[in-house]
C-alpha cells in the first residue's frame, strides 16, 4: 500500500485538522538518543519517494529531510531523550514523553495525531496509533525521516568523540562491530547502560 494522505484526509472531511504524524528513531540501539519528530504537512502535499526511513537510501532521506524542513507550509518540531534519561525511564516511557513533547512543541496546534505503532497513554490530544504507520500514513512517513535524520546526525557527531566504537557506521545499533568495540573499550557516556548488552559488557575485557 502506498504512503499517502488517506488518513489525514479522513480526519480532515470530519472537520478533524490540523492532523500531525509522530514517529521516532532509535528505540533499539544500543547507544545515543531516541528521537521523536511531530509533522503537519498541507493538504495537496505530494512527495512520490516519501516512505518509512527505514526503506529509503541514505542519499533519498537527506534530500527529503531538506524538502521537509526548508518548507515554510511544513510543520515540524522534534524531541530527543538521551540514554540517561532512557535509563531512568526506560524506553518505552522516554518514547512515550518524547511523542508527548514534540506534538505539543509544533507552532500549529494539532487536534489529531497519526502515531506510528500502539496507543500512547496519556496523550495531550486524540490519536490513532496505526502499526506500520509510517509506510501507510504521508505524515508519519515524513515525522520518520525527519527523525532518523537527525538522530544519524547525532551518532556521526559523537564518532568523532568516541571514533572507537564506529558509530558512523553502525549508529549505535547491536552490529557484531560494535560489540566488539563494547568488548574492548566498555561503554562510553552515551551507551545505554539499562540495556543487558551493554551491562554485559560494561568492563572491558582484560
Amino acid at each position: 500500500m502506498p504512503c499517502t494522505l488517506d488518513h489525514e484526509l479522513r480526519l480532515h472531511a470530519r472537520g478533524i485538522a490540523p492532523v500531525a504524524g509522530v514517529d521516532e528513531a532509535g528505540r533499539g540501539p544500543l547507544a545515543g538518543p531516541v528521537v521523536i519528530a511531530a509533522v503537519i504537512l498541507p493538504v495537496g502535499f505530494e512527495c512520490p519517494s516519501l516512505d518509512d526511513s527505514k526503506k529509503l537510501r541514505p542519499d533519498i532521506r537527506e534530500a527529503i529531510h531538506a524538502r521537509l524542513t526548508g518548507d515554510p507550509l511544513i510543520c515540524w518540531a522534534i524531541s530527543i531523550r538521551e540514554a540517561p534519561a532512557i535509563d531512568r525511564i526506560n524506553i518505552l516511557r522516554a518514547t512515550h514523553e518524547g511523542m508527548r513533547e514534540a506534538v505539543v512543541s509544533l507552532a500549529i496546534r494539532a487536534n489529531h495525531a497519526l502515531i506510528d505503532g500502539l496507543p500512547v497513554r496519556p496523550f495531550p490530544i486524540p490519536h490513532t496509533a496505526l502499526v506500520g504507520g509510517d509506510g501507510l500514513s504521508a505524515s508519519i512517513a515524513a515525522a520518520s525521516v525527519i527523525a532518523k535524520v537527525t538522530r544519524d546526525r547525532i551518532m556521526e557527531a559523537h564518532a568523532h568523540e568516541w571514533p572507537e566504537y564506529g558509530f558512523e557506521r553502525h549508529k549505535g545499533y547491536a552490529t557484531p562491530g560494535h560489540l566488539a568495540s563494547l568488548r574492548r573499550h566498555g561503554p562510553c557516556p552515551i551507551h545505554r547502560r539499562s540495556f543487558a548488552p551493554v551491562a554485559q559488557l560494561s568492563l572491558p575485557l582484560g
